[in-house]
Formats: structure tokens, C-alpha cells, sequence
């Protein structure tokens, strides 16, 4: 059963326990009511048979006979009797005993009994007179009350049929009014494939269990997207980072291999293959931390950067890498606190993240100059990278650091997608964040702030 009709059903039933608890008490307490009534009617019924019958002596009994006929309302079924010392009925013109001596000994001790017989309801009452001591008895069926009653009842019974209906009709629609939230999750968490797990649910503005659900769902989605990316993007990341190191180590060894040569080419080509070895650890070691940190399993070990040391350490490599590259690095207002331009980062992963944006740069505007800015401001440190391509549209902006985005067409600027996606994630994962401006046919500026 679905949580819609359960939440229904569940309300139906509880409401329906009420109302008929509710219904039942209504109807007792009118019951009971109406029968204290009708015992207060059978009670002044004896008071003013005492007063006609005993206190009037003067009158004949035929004369109050035919008072009481004419004057006294009858009630259904209507029996009244006047019993004397001897327990014998008297004076209203009607002998039958009808009660037992029993009875009439109990009203006597009691002085006042009332009680029902079937439907009959009976009253009875010791009168004390000069001329003797008398017990009053007077019974009769409310036929009225009954007849309410059941009428009562019926409308009871139809009233309840209704109210059900009514209730079960206004359950279904609350409940399914109340989980239609849950219901468009489901529709959503529907959409959701291998190929597109950067698709979010909705978590809507009310901070209540679903919304709180949506949540939490979209946090596990965003591990598993990591997660998923992380298979593909670990290959496309060696591919991106190592193929240099890689290179250098399999030209300099051909070249030392090539031709008879002094013992001291070969020590020289050695440590330069040891050199270009230590790199390519160092840069594995940061891409499986890059992933450890993406999937929270772990923490990469901080150091302190000094930006600017870093700025030139990146130039220099860019010299002996491709020449022809030309990065120029400039600085803007620096304090003489040396402490401000540091950053808690691990200096290899810093070292990509900055790299990829400066290799970005080079490749689109076909290896024309790229220019790195620094200076320090109140808010931070401010980075920022300017290349001269053609720029990059506002549509194209909001893709740029997604993995496996590529926007141009031509051959010799197509990647793999995963050099900004890559320096995003780092430079977030140090507390920076990086915006993008950019103008068509001009250039595009990186912009990365360290608070």
C-alpha cells in the first residue's frame, strides 16, 4: 500500500474513532437526558396527585376523578395508583393493586424510588397526610423520546455515512496534497542516468522531511558523481599531466642511447631522467590525493605556498618546457608581510590547478603570450591569468569548468575537458574560487581570489 493511502486511511480511522465516540456520548447524553426529564414529569405527576387527592379533603373522590380526567394531561400508557397503610389501592376510582406489596414497601423505606420497567418508566413517593401514610406510584411509556430517539439515531447513522465519506475523500486529497513533493522527487530521482549525474532534485523552500531528503540525495548523488567521474577523469588526468615528464625521460634516455658517449653525458642524462622520475611521482601522488579528496576519504597534506615563489618556480618550467611559450608574471601592490602571500595548499596540486589554466591559455589563442598578475588586496590574494584568444561567449561560461566540456571546433584546441574542471576542484579545495572574464575577439581572464 502506498504511503498516500496508509497516511489516508490511517486519518479516516482515527477521525472516525472520534466522531463515533463524539456521536455516542451526543446520543447517551440525550438519552439520559430526556429519561431524567420524563422521571421529573412521573415526579411533579405524584407531588400534584398528593396535593388533588390527599390534601383536598372537602371534595368527593368522584369530583377529583373527574378533574384529574378533565384537567390533567394523560400520558402514554399512563398508570397511577394511590396506596393506603394497607398497601390497597385508593381514592382515583381505580382498585387493581398493579405493584407489588414489594415495591410498595421499598418507596416506603426509601421514601422516593424511580426506576424503569421495560419501557415503562416508574416513579414512586411516600406521602405522609393527617389522614394516613400513602404511597404514590406513577408510570408510563415516553413515547415521544422514543420516537426522537430513533429518529435520532437515523440521522446519527447518516450523518456518520457522510462524514466518513467526507473524511476519507479530504484524507486522500491532504495526503496526496502533502507528498506531492515527494512525489515530483521520485519523478526527478527518475531522470537520473549514468550519463547524467550532475542532474539535482529539487529541494524546495520548505525546511521540512522531504525537502531534508532532497538534500541528503543530492549530497549522495554529488559523491556518486565524483565517484563516477573519478574512473574516467584519473586516466584523462595521468593522460593530461604525465605525458610530458614521460616524454622527456623516453627522448633522454633514446638520446643517450643513441651513440658511444662520455661517462659524464650518460650521469647527466641520468639525473635528468632521475629528475623528470621525481616529478612523475610527485605528480601521481597528487592526482591520487586530488581523488581521495574528491571522494572525502581523506585529507591532502598542507604546506605552506608562497605564491609568488610559486609563480616564478611555474615560469622557469614553462622556459624549459616549450620556449617558444612566453608567460610573463607581473606584480601589483604587495605587503612587506611576507606571512600574507602564503597558502595552505599542497604545492603540487596548486601547481597543476594554475598550470592548467596557463596551458588553457597558450593552446587557445595559439601560443600567444599568457600574463599572471598577482597582488595582494584586503579581501586576499588576487590571481589573474590572462591569455589572448578569441574569448569565450557567456553561454559557454557557465559549462567552462564542467568535466569533459570542450567548446571549440578546431582540431588543434580540442582536450580532453578536464584541465579547468580539474583547477577548479583544486583551487576550491583550498578555499579559493575562480570567475571568468572574457571578451569576444580580446581575451579571457581567469580570475582567482585566496581569501
Amino acid at each position: 500500500m502506498k504511503i498516500k493511502d496508509r497516511l489516508a486511511l490511517y486519518f479516516t480511522l482515527i477521525s472516525t474513532v472520534m466522531l463515533l465516540g463524539v456521536l455516542v456520548v451526543v446520543y447517551f447524553t440525550f438519552l439520559k437526558f430526556t429519561e431524567q426529564e420524563f422521571f421529573a414529569r412521573l415526579t411533579d405527576r405524584t407531588m400534584v396527585t398528593a396535593k388533588l387527592y390527599l390534601e383536598a379533603d372537602e371534595i368527593s373522590s368522584d369530583s377529583l376523578n373527574k378533574v384529574r380526567t378533565q384537567y390533567f394531561e394523560k400520558l402514554n400508557s399512563e398508570v397511577l395508583r394511590i396506596y393506603d397503610a394497607k398497601n390497597t389501592a385508593t381514592f382515583i376510582g381505580d382498585d387493581q393493586q398493579y405493584w407489588t406489596e414489594r415495591t410498595i414497601d421499598e418507596v416506603r423505606e426509601k421514601k422516593k424510588i424511580q426506576f424503569r420497567d421495560g419501557d415503562r418508566q416508574v416513579v414512586g413517593i411516600y406521602y405522609k397526610d393527617n389522614q394516613g401514610d400513602f404511597v404514590i406510584l406513577a408510570s408510563a411509556i415516553d413515547k415521544g423520546t422514543i420516537t426522537r430517539v430513533q429518529k435520532l439515531l437515523k440521522i446519527m447513522i447518516g450523518v456518520f455515512i457522510v462524514i466518513l465519506i467526507c473524511l476519507l475523500l479530504t484524507a486522500r486529497w491532504i495526503a496526496k496534497r502533502i507528498l506531492l513533493p515527494l512525489d515530483e522527487f521520485i519523478a526527478e530521482v527518475k531522470l537520473i542516468k549514468s550519463n547524467n549525474l550532475h542532474f539535482r532534485v529539487k529541494e524546495g523552500e520548505n525546511q521540512d522531511e522531504i525537502a531534508l531528503l532532497a538534500s541528503n540525495f543530492n549530497n549522495l548523488i554529488a559523491h556518486l558523481e565524483h565517484a563516477f567521474v573519478l574512473q574516467k577523469t584519473f586516466v584523462a588526468n595521468a593522460s593530461h599531466e604525465l605525458r610530458t615528464p614521460i616524454t622527456r625521460m623516453v627522448i633522454g634516455a633514446e638520446i643517450a642511447l643513441s651513440q658511444e658517449r662520455p661517462a659524464e653525458d650518460y650521469k647527466k642524462s641520468l639525473t635528468g631522467v632521475l629528475d623528470d622520475a621525481e616529478k612523475l611521482e610527485n605528480i601521481i601522488a597528487s592526482l591520487l590525493s586530488l581523488a581521495e579528496a574528491d571522494l572525502e576519504y581523506t585529507t591532502t597534506t598542507l604546506e605552506n605556498v608562497r605564491i609568488d615563489e610559486l609563480l616564478w618556480q611555474i615560469q622557469e618550467q614553462w622556459k624549459q618546457k616549450l620556449p617558444e611559450n612566453q608567460l610573463f608574471v607581473e606584480f601589483g601592490e604587495l605587503a612587506e608581510d611576507a606571512d600574507r602571500l602564503i597558502i595552505p595548499a599542497n604545492p603540487t596540486l596548486l601547481q597543476i590547478a594554475i598550470d592548467n589554466i596557463i596551458s588553457n591559455g597558450f593552446k587557445f589563442s595559439d601560443h600567444q603570450p599568457v600574463t599572471c598578475k598577482l597582488e595582494l588586496r584586503a579581501d586576499g590574494i588576487h590571481l589573474d591569468i590572462s591569455d589572448q584568444g578569441p574569448g569565450i561567449s557567456k553561454t559557454q561560461q557557465q559549462h567552462i569548468f564542467q568535466p569533459f566540456y570542450t567548446s571549440s571546433v578546431k582540431e588543434a584546441h580540442k582536450g580532453n575537458g578536464m584541465g579547468l574542471y580539474m583547477a577548479y576542484k583544486i583551487i576550491g579545495l583550498y578555499h579559493g574560487n575562480i570567475t571568468i572574464k572574457s571578451q569576444k575577439g580580446i581575451g579571457t581572464t581567469f580570475q582567482i581570489r585566496f581569501e
